[in-house]
């Protein structure tokens, strides 16, 4: 334990040493981190805001792949990183060396229990794509079939879990040290990448995955999912069927028509928004290497399937409605909807976020990409996120990266394309989808079922409400802005009262002794009493004057 907690502290003393030599040596004397720093150098201020987000993204892609992809997650939280930040981890790019081939046969060994030579007669030695966590090769199975092998690193989930144990330590840091992070729960956001990077490390979920997109794809004539092969697939091994086709990242320019790239930046867009609004079930990372043309342009495949986003019935009836009143010009009714979606705003400053959203949807409605600089659409979206504290669900985080992902491959694909083009007819045939006499006999049985459940649980509930009454359990609490303040001034006002009736309370009685007091010792003609009374009485009402 204690040699694990110094070899942590190693590592944190050489993340912190990189970052010292890409421009963050002020952080930490900001701070009070230098004790991470060997020697404990004296550091001088020197970063810059203006370049902050290019140097944290050249240290993130020095520290190594699992740092990259914890890049990737941040850079899906404009909520709480800044927008100049923002953009540049959106460049982020997993990609690393391919690992050797002896690794790759000793894996594939491992969890198939054969060799490379008795599962494939066929296996290309060199990979055609490398990532973080695996990399793939080409094969053909003994039937002849052109198979996609992924191969996941020997030490992948090691290397995984021990870079989790330095980001889990470093949230503990920022959460006793670092007072300006506050905000932010640290321990939460690694939480999250953990859980994904996680599922990504077992290649099974992604093959079920791959096969969810290939049963709702079934029988589309311009979309092809690659089929499991599962006989060939384990936790660290995902074979599929290899598409034959040219990458999107590599379609080559003066090859294809405006007309022919046209066509497919429609399909392109139609297939996604299937996926959100027809589905519940999208491809959460639809950059131009994972998607390939195929049959000159009319059909497209997808691969990479490690990140998918799932949406409830009841979210997708409210995408829907965000979706028709967008593509409708109905911008007063956004706010609205994107508060049943869960979005939250500080609700004094409403007006001002349904105005400045009014000014950013006119100001690019009905424009082509060829008029629209896409970096700036983005940086005023996540300033405006960021400038108004708004709150996004967890939950449709991995659906702003995918649509802001294909926006960008929009562009390079097809700089004229406009995307209400698609929306508008789409959200009429959506709209007429969901108005269908059998869809709406559908949800009015959930909603009967529903409300049936809530009449039958009625009467329990008011059963425990009477009983929390009778036994004195029930208690009303009240929030009242600015309350405090009132008790206090209604404090000072009755203090004050009070002092003015004992003032008058000792006049009128240092006045009735005067008068029929005739005995005792008097001072100037006055009972002793009686003076003592008004010159008591006077000091107060001096004082409250």
């Amino acid at each position: 334990m204690a040699s694990s907690a110094t070899r942590n502290l190693g590592r944190l003393s050489e993340i912190a040493q990189v970052a010292v030599k890409h421009g963050f040596g002020y952080f930490f004397e900001t701070h009070r981190l230098t004790d991470l720093l060997p020697g404990r150098p004296r550091v001088t201020p020197d970063g810059s805001p203006s370049e902050r987000g290019q140097h944290l993204r050249e240290m993130l892609d020095e520290l190594g792949p699992t740092f990259v992809k914890f890049g990737q997650l941040l850079s899906t939280r404009p909520d709480i990183v800044p927008p100049d930040i923002l953009q540049e981890l959106q460049s982020l790019q997993d990609d690393v060396r391919p690992f050797p081939y002896a690794d790759v046969e000793r894996v594939i060994h491992e969890d198939l229990e054969l060799s490379v030579e008795q599962l494939f007669t066929e296996f290309d030695e060199t990979p055609v794509a490398a990532a973080s966590i695996g990399q793939v090769h080409r094969a053909t199975l003994p039937n002849g079939h052109r198979v996609a092998v992924k191969v996941q690193r020997p030490n992948a989930p090691r290397q995984v879990e021990a870079d989790l144990a330095l980001l889990y330590q470093a949230a503990r840091l920022a959460r006793e040290r670092v007072r300006a992070l506050d905000f932010i729960d640290a321990r939460q956001l690694v939480d999250e990448f953990a859980r994904s990077i996680r599922q990504e490390l077992d290649y099974r979920l992604e093959a079920r995955n791959a096969e969810t997109f290939h049963h709702r794809f079934s029988g589309h004539p311009h979309v092809r999912i690659p089929r499991v092969y599962w006989s060939y697939t384990r936790a660290r091994v995902l074979t599929l069927e290899l598409l034959e086709g040219i990458q999107l990242a590599d379609l080559p320019q003066d090859a294809w028509t405006m007309e022919e790239r046209r066509q497919l930046a429609y399909l392109l867009t139609e297939t996604w928004m299937t996926m959100i609004f027809r589905h519940g079930f999208f491809h959460g990372d639809p950059h131009p290497a994972n998607i390939f043309v195929l049959d000159e342009g009319d059909v497209l495949g997808l691969v990479d399937f490690g990140q998918v986003g799932k949406l409830t019935d009841d979210d997708m009836s409210k995408l829907t409605r965000l979706f028709i009143d967008a593509a409708s010009e109905r911008v007063d009714a956004l706010p609205r909807g994107l508060s049943e979606l869960g979005v939250r705003y500080p609700k004094e400053r409403e007006e001002q976020f349904v105005a400045e959203l009014r000014e950013m949807y006119y100001r690019y409605y009905g424009a082509s990409l060829a008029e629209i600089d896409p970096l700036q659409v983005i940086k005023e979206a996540f300033q405006l996120i960021y400038r108004l504290n708004l709150r996004l669900p967890t939950r449709f985080v991995l659906l702003d990266k995918a649509i802001a992902t294909l926006g960008a491959v929009g562009i390079d694909l097809y700089p004229d394309f406009n995307v209400f083009e698609v929306a508008r007819p789409y959200a009429r045939s959506l709209m007429l989808e969901r108005y269908t006499p059998q869809r709406m006999l559908k949800r009015g049985r959930a909603e009967a079922i529903e409300l049936a459940r809530i009449a039958r649980d009625m009467p329990y509930q008011v059963h425990d409400f009477m009983e929390e009454i009778r036994d004195g359990q029930l208690e009303v609490g009240f929030v009242h802005k600015g309350l405090d303040e009132f008790m206090r001034k209604l404090d000072v006002a009755f203090n004050r009262l009070v002092i003015a009736l004992v003032v008058v309370g000792g006049l009128i009685g240092s006045s009735l002794i005067g008068i029929f007091s005739t005995k005792g010792p008097q001072i100037a003609g006055v009972n002793f009493l009686s003076f003592v009374g008004f010159v008591l009485s006077g000091g107060l009402g001096l004082w409250l004057l």
